[in-house]
């Protein structure tokens, strides 16, 4: 979303009226609620290089290198456990240690499978196609339909992709459906709905025609073509663009900016808008409200979806940086205990010291308890 140098729109309060109206002051209240979201909109603009620098080059390198000494472990807890010196509580303890940290690993590593495989109760495919499998009776229950057994249950991403043709396919089917109905009641609309429907087609119009007349006036004095001056064509066609683009994206406000920039209204033309057109423009400008709501809640998607962040933290481009700031201290002290616990446990009884703080609740790690 670029940014222009456009001057403030709003409505002042004048001296034969001091008082504004309900109109204008909605106006004002859409105005200032325009410029909020574009705000927001400009500082993910800005913060969004910065953040994809540092967790390319910071975190990234960082992550790799704790699933590297990450593995190391479970491969150094995996020696350990041949030792005599260790009791049967101690074993329990490593086992779901082992699980636990090699489970999150596995990917495709075959070494570390058989690892997991070794030490859990059950087999590693097993859990993850049982796993699987419940996902997809939960969805199919959530949705309402049959993902149907063809699937490859070795991957979530499958099933997550079934899944979503089965919505569109849905979503297709309803907006069939729905059109089917409207037609069907298009033909027997009596003439009360018919008239309600002509009053909303002519406010439509009447929208549509208060945007084309502020273009009109802008398109008039700055067409290039009336120009004999080379420099001042060239500015005049940059401004068109800027002119035909608001135009085109239905706005309204962009538009009011450009006048006033180019000095083809004043203020005074401001605060006279009468209360008929305001109507108009209000509504107008309630729409772009929705528009850039929904254009922030795509880029915040988007982000998330780009850096592996939760759907439901909350984001803003105020706190990223200092989130990541936070994750990439936590990521080096969690990198610095390993390195020190992988030296540790090379002696037997370190390994013992570190797993009497090791709890075992209902077969399962206690995960903040463990050494590292």
């Amino acid at each position: 979303m670029a940014r222009t140098n456009l001057r403030s729109v709003s409505i002042a309060p004048d001296h034969d009226k001091p008082a504004l109206s309900k109109g204008q002051k909605t106006f004002n209240s859409l105005i200032g609620q325009i410029e909020k979201r574009r705000k927001q909109l400009r500082a993910w603009e800005a913060v969004t290089p910065t953040f994809q620098q540092r967790y390319v080059n910071d975190l990234l390198p960082l992550e790799q290198t704790s699933t590297a000494l990450q593995i190391r472990m479970v491969h150094c807890l995996d020696r350990a456990y041949g030792q005599k010196d260790l009791t049967k509580t101690e074993r329990r303890k490593m086992a779901a240690m082992i699980t636990a940290l090699a489970g999150d690993l596995i990917n495709d590593d075959e070494d570390l499978k058989a690892i997991y495989n070794k030490y859990s109760p059950t087999d590693y495919d097993s859990e993850t196609a049982a796993e699987l499998d419940g996902m997809k009776s939960v969805l199919e229950a959530m949705l309402g339909v049959d993902l149907g057994d063809d699937l490859d249950m070795s991957s979530p991403e499958d099933l997550l992709q079934r899944t979503q043709a089965h919505i569109e396919q849905k979503q297709a089917e309803a907006a069939t459906e729905a059109a089917a109905r409207e037609a069907r009641a298009t033909r027997k609309k009596s003439p009360k709905q018919r008239a309600a429907e002509a009053r909303a087609h002519e406010e439509q119009a009447q929208i549509s025609l208060s945007i084309r007349e502020v273009y009109r006036k802008l398109a008039s004095a700055l067409h290039p073509d009336r120009e004999a001056d080379p420099q001042e064509r060239d500015r005049k066609t940059r401004l068109m663009q800027r002119v035909n683009e608001a135009y085109n994206k239905h706005n309204l406000l962009q538009l009011l900016e450009l006048q006033l920039e180019l000095e083809h209204i004043d203020q005074h033309s401001i605060n006279s808008i009468s209360e008929d057109r305001l109507k108009h423009y209000n509504r107008i400008l309630k729409e772009q409200v929705r528009e850039l709501d929904q254009e922030i809640v795509h880029v915040e998607s988007a982000f998330r979806y780009a850096y592996g962040i939760d759907p439901f933290e909350p984001v803003s481009p105020d706190t990223v940086l200092r989130n990541l700031a936070v994750d990439l201290k936590e990521l080096r002290l969690h990198i610095r205990t390993l390195e020190q616990d992988l030296v540790a446990f090379e002696d037997i009884k370190n390994l013992k010291r570190a797993l009497k703080n090791v709890k075992l609740v209902s077969a399962r790690t206690d995960f903040d308890s463990m050494p590292f």
